[in-house]
């Protein structure tokens, strides 16, 4: 889809340095690291209106996914809306 000129959004929870696999993949393309973070209390209300997520799993990771993370851009979520957090992502790179 990059190769194709389409600009690319992947959400993904990486532990240690999975990222390196993404760095390696899109390596010729502008690649943005960008971390989404929000209190555990909001974390677990949007896990459970999901319907989709195995509930307890955003507990069980939210000490560990930030860890030694070099982001991009850092962005709180809790009182943003989707589309909120799409536009600041957009304005920070000049998307």
């Amino acid at each position: 889809m990059a190769q194709c000129g389409n600009h690319m959004v992947v959400d993904d929870v990486w532990f240690e340095h999975e990222d390196a696999e993404y760095r390696d993949l899109l390596g010729a393309f502008d690649l943005y690291l960008v971390g989404l973070h929000a209190p555990l209390d909001i974390v677990q209300q949007r896990e459970l209106a999901r319907g989709d997520r195995e509930i307890g799993l955003a507990k069980g990771q939210i000490d560990r996914v930030h860890r030694d993370r070099n982001y991009d851009l850092q962005i709180e979520t809790a009182h943003k809306s989707p589309e909120q957090v799409a536009r600041e992502i957009c304005t920070a790179f000049d998307l």
